[in-house]
């Protein structure tokens, strides 16, 4: 799949993006994520327990955006499926992840550790459409 490189840069340096999920009575549900992209694929962190697993594990399609620039451009909107893979490792064995991020993590007062303990599952995201004006 052909990622724009303007899209591409996004994709590493936005540090918030919008994922949908399905509820299993066909509600979408939205909520902000934190991600990164490592070119193949998004890795994101989620509790467990909520409603995000729930979604994922009954019905994996999802959808992710970015936000747009308010003129109506910029948009990007990526359908994938999610797999939840509790065999991955913390996010505090992914660097780049908590490099990405620390400056939040500063923010709440979260370490690395505090950070994976309270979001302990892993979900991987495959792009399966692209779109971007």
């Amino acid at each position: 799949m052909h990622i724009p490189s303007n899209v591409e840069q996004r994709l590493r340096e936005e540090p918030i993006m919008w994922m949908t999920t399905v509820t299993p009575g066909g509600l979408p549900q939205t909520s902000p994520i934190w991600f990164f992209w490592d070119g193949r694929e998004f890795l994101m962190f989620s509790k467990d327990d909520t409603a995000r697993i729930r979604n994922v594990s009954a019905n994996p399609k999802i959808s992710l955006n970015l936000e747009g620039d308010g003129r109506g451009g910029a948009v990007v909107v990526i359908e994938g499926t999610a797999r939840i893979d509790r065999d991955h490792p913390p996010a505090t064995a992914m660097p780049k992840y908590i490099e990405k991020y620390q400056g939040f993590l500063d923010n709440y007062d979260w370490t690395a550790a505090s950070f994976a303990a309270d979001y302990p599952v892993p979900i991987l995201i495959r792009t399966d459409r692209l779109r971007a004006w």
